[in-house]
């Protein structure tokens, strides 16, 4: 009881925004954006619930029933995991728009879940929130994938796997460029056109493709990378989604890319570069071939080695 007695009562964090997939790690390699980002206010309450108070600045009705929102799930998955006797209100400021492949489902369960970490005596490590985070983001997407959340979690690159999350290192000085069209692909419907039949022959390219990714960001070898920054498997039965993709890949590889491709479920385009010029340069480009096949679109250029997900207040 005593322990309580000092416990701050509010926390607010915030996640940033994530490229999903990368291309070649489907469901398990993404990487953390600078720059837009979901925050989360929460509160300890005396009821042994969670309740969602408030959601602000999504364009989309999202559930206020806690058990259907990927922040109230996580956080209910944490506070039976914990056996906690106080409940949870939260609060959710949305920066990121939903359906836009830039990790909008999982930043609201990150945020939130990193704030209420700060309200418990003995805080969890990133790694031990690694399984709430899961369960909540399994609520928007019907799977337990952490390509989203584990970047959110650590920052930067990181492979995650369903047990554990593996950071790896990237030279600073390589660069994303992610372009957001104005436009919509629901996570549920991207991964529905990739039922069907796969051939062996590209399940071995793209694991050759994702070790030489692997192995060119331990190395920092661009050539490696570029060689393996290439995905067989989804991008081709997601890219006829996406009105344009084909011209902003283009765009990006003309203008010097290591590779470019779908980020996460889409519509959003990512694009990896040795230099941060070469980004800019390349998103300008970018949103010329999307602004091209009709729609407006905006820009982020951020370090691959992005920022974690932290506590502001």
């Amino acid at each position: 009881m005593s322990s309580d007695i000092h416990m701050i009562e509010q926390a607010t964090a915030f996640a940033p925004a994530s490229v999903g997939n990368v291309g070649v790690g489907f469901d398990i390699l993404g990487h953390s954006l600078a720059g837009p980002g979901d925050t989360a206010i929460v509160r300890r309450i005396a009821e042994p619930i969670v309740r969602i108070h408030a959601i602000r600045g999504s364009t989309v009705d999202l559930p206020f029933e806690a058990e259907r929102n990927t922040a109230g799930a996580a956080l209910i998955a944490l506070r039976e995991k914990l056996q906690l006797a106080h409940g949870f209100e939260i609060e959710i400021e949305k920066g990121i728009a939903l359906g836009s492949g830039m990790g909008g489902s999982a930043a609201s369960c990150v945020a939130a879940l990193v704030a209420a970490n700060a309200l418990l005596p003995m805080p969890l490590t990133p790694e031990q929130l690694y399984p709430f985070a899961l369960t909540g983001e399994a609520v928007a997407s019907g799977s337990r994938h952490g390509d989203n959340v584990g970047p959110m979690l650590l920052g930067g690159l990181v492979l995650a796997t369903p047990e554990r999350l593996v950071p790896i290192p990237v030279p600073a000085h390589w660069h994303c460029v992610l372009v957001h069209p104005e436009a919509i692909l629901e996570t549920r419907r991207a991964r529905a056109a990739l039922a069907g039949d796969y051939a062996l022959g590209d399940f071995v390219a793209q694991s050759g493709n994702l070790a030489q990714v692997l192995a060119g960001c331990f190395r920092g070898d661009a050539a490696l990378v570029r060689a393996g920054l290439k995905d067989v498997l989804v991008e081709p039965r997601r890219a006829p989604l996406i009105v344009g993709f084909a011209a902003v890949k283009a765009a990006a590889l003309d203008h010097g890319a290591l590779g470019a491709s779908i980020s996460g479920a889409g519509p959003s385009v990512f694009a990896w570069f040795e230099q941060k010029t070469d980004a800019e340069l390349a998103a300008v480009a970018m949103r010329a071939a999307f602004a091209d096949a009709g729609f407006d679109s905006q820009a982020f250029v951020s370090p691959i080695a992005g920022p974690a997900a932290r506590v502001l207040a």
